[in-house]
């Protein structure tokens, strides 16, 4: 094959081509919705682009990095801003839960879970996004600490670990349709600890 089989899309080097590096992660995107993770490789991504893999590896240095990509690319899950911590977080999950349920973005975020537990790459490419993910979503927990609403010492990454554990344990069960009932018991026993009164 060559480097680029498609003559309208021309390689332009390490920088990326937008035009060749758009239709690659539709390529991926397609190919992740019609044949699973099972079925997902850089060879049908390159197929179905019309694209060398030459240009996709020069641009993605692994399956895992083309597979974040395809998620962040997806990603558009608002961080409320309540006034009150319980009602952001709950509004928090329950868009994300929406968005991994409504949308191909829920299946390329387990395949690259799936991908992570065999290869040191995606294991890494996944912590460093888990990193950016906590600081995002750790913003509400500061907010929260700047209006008085809890103690300054909480840890708001830690806080942030707990909320993505309820959230990634229900979409690797296949559990998205959780209704909001329980999503609001999670987060308040978060915030408010399961310790008896007065104990």
């Amino acid at each position: 094959m060559a480097e680029d089989a498609d003559p309208a899309r021309k390689s332009i080097g390490a920088r990326r081509n937008p035009d060749s590096a758009g239709a690659i992660l539709d390529a991926a995107e397609a190919v992740l919705v019609e044949a699973g993770y099972a079925g997902f490789s850089i060879e049908a991504v390159a197929r179905r682009a019309r694209a060398g893999k030459p240009t996709i590896y020069r641009w993605w240095p692994s399956k895992a990095a083309l597979l974040l990509e395809v998620y962040q690319r997806q990603k558009r899950v608002d961080i409320p801003d309540t006034g009150r911590l319980e009602e952001d977080l709950v509004g928090f999950l329950k868009n994300l839960f929406s968005h991994w349920r409504e949308t191909s973005s829920g299946s390329v975020f387990r395949s690259l879970i799936a991908e992570a537990q065999s290869d040191e790459i995606a294991a890494a490419a996944l912590a460093d996004y888990a990193r950016g993910r906590r600081a995002h979503t750790g913003q509400m927990v500061e907010r929260a600490k700047a209006r008085g609403e809890i103690a300054d010492d909480v840890d708001s990454a830690l806080v942030a670990d707990l909320i993505a554990s309820f959230a990634w344990t229900h979409l690797l069960t296949n559990r998205l349709d959780e209704d909001e009932a329980t999503m609001r018991k999670a987060v308040h026993y978060v915030i408010r600890g399961i310790a008896a009164p007065g104990k």
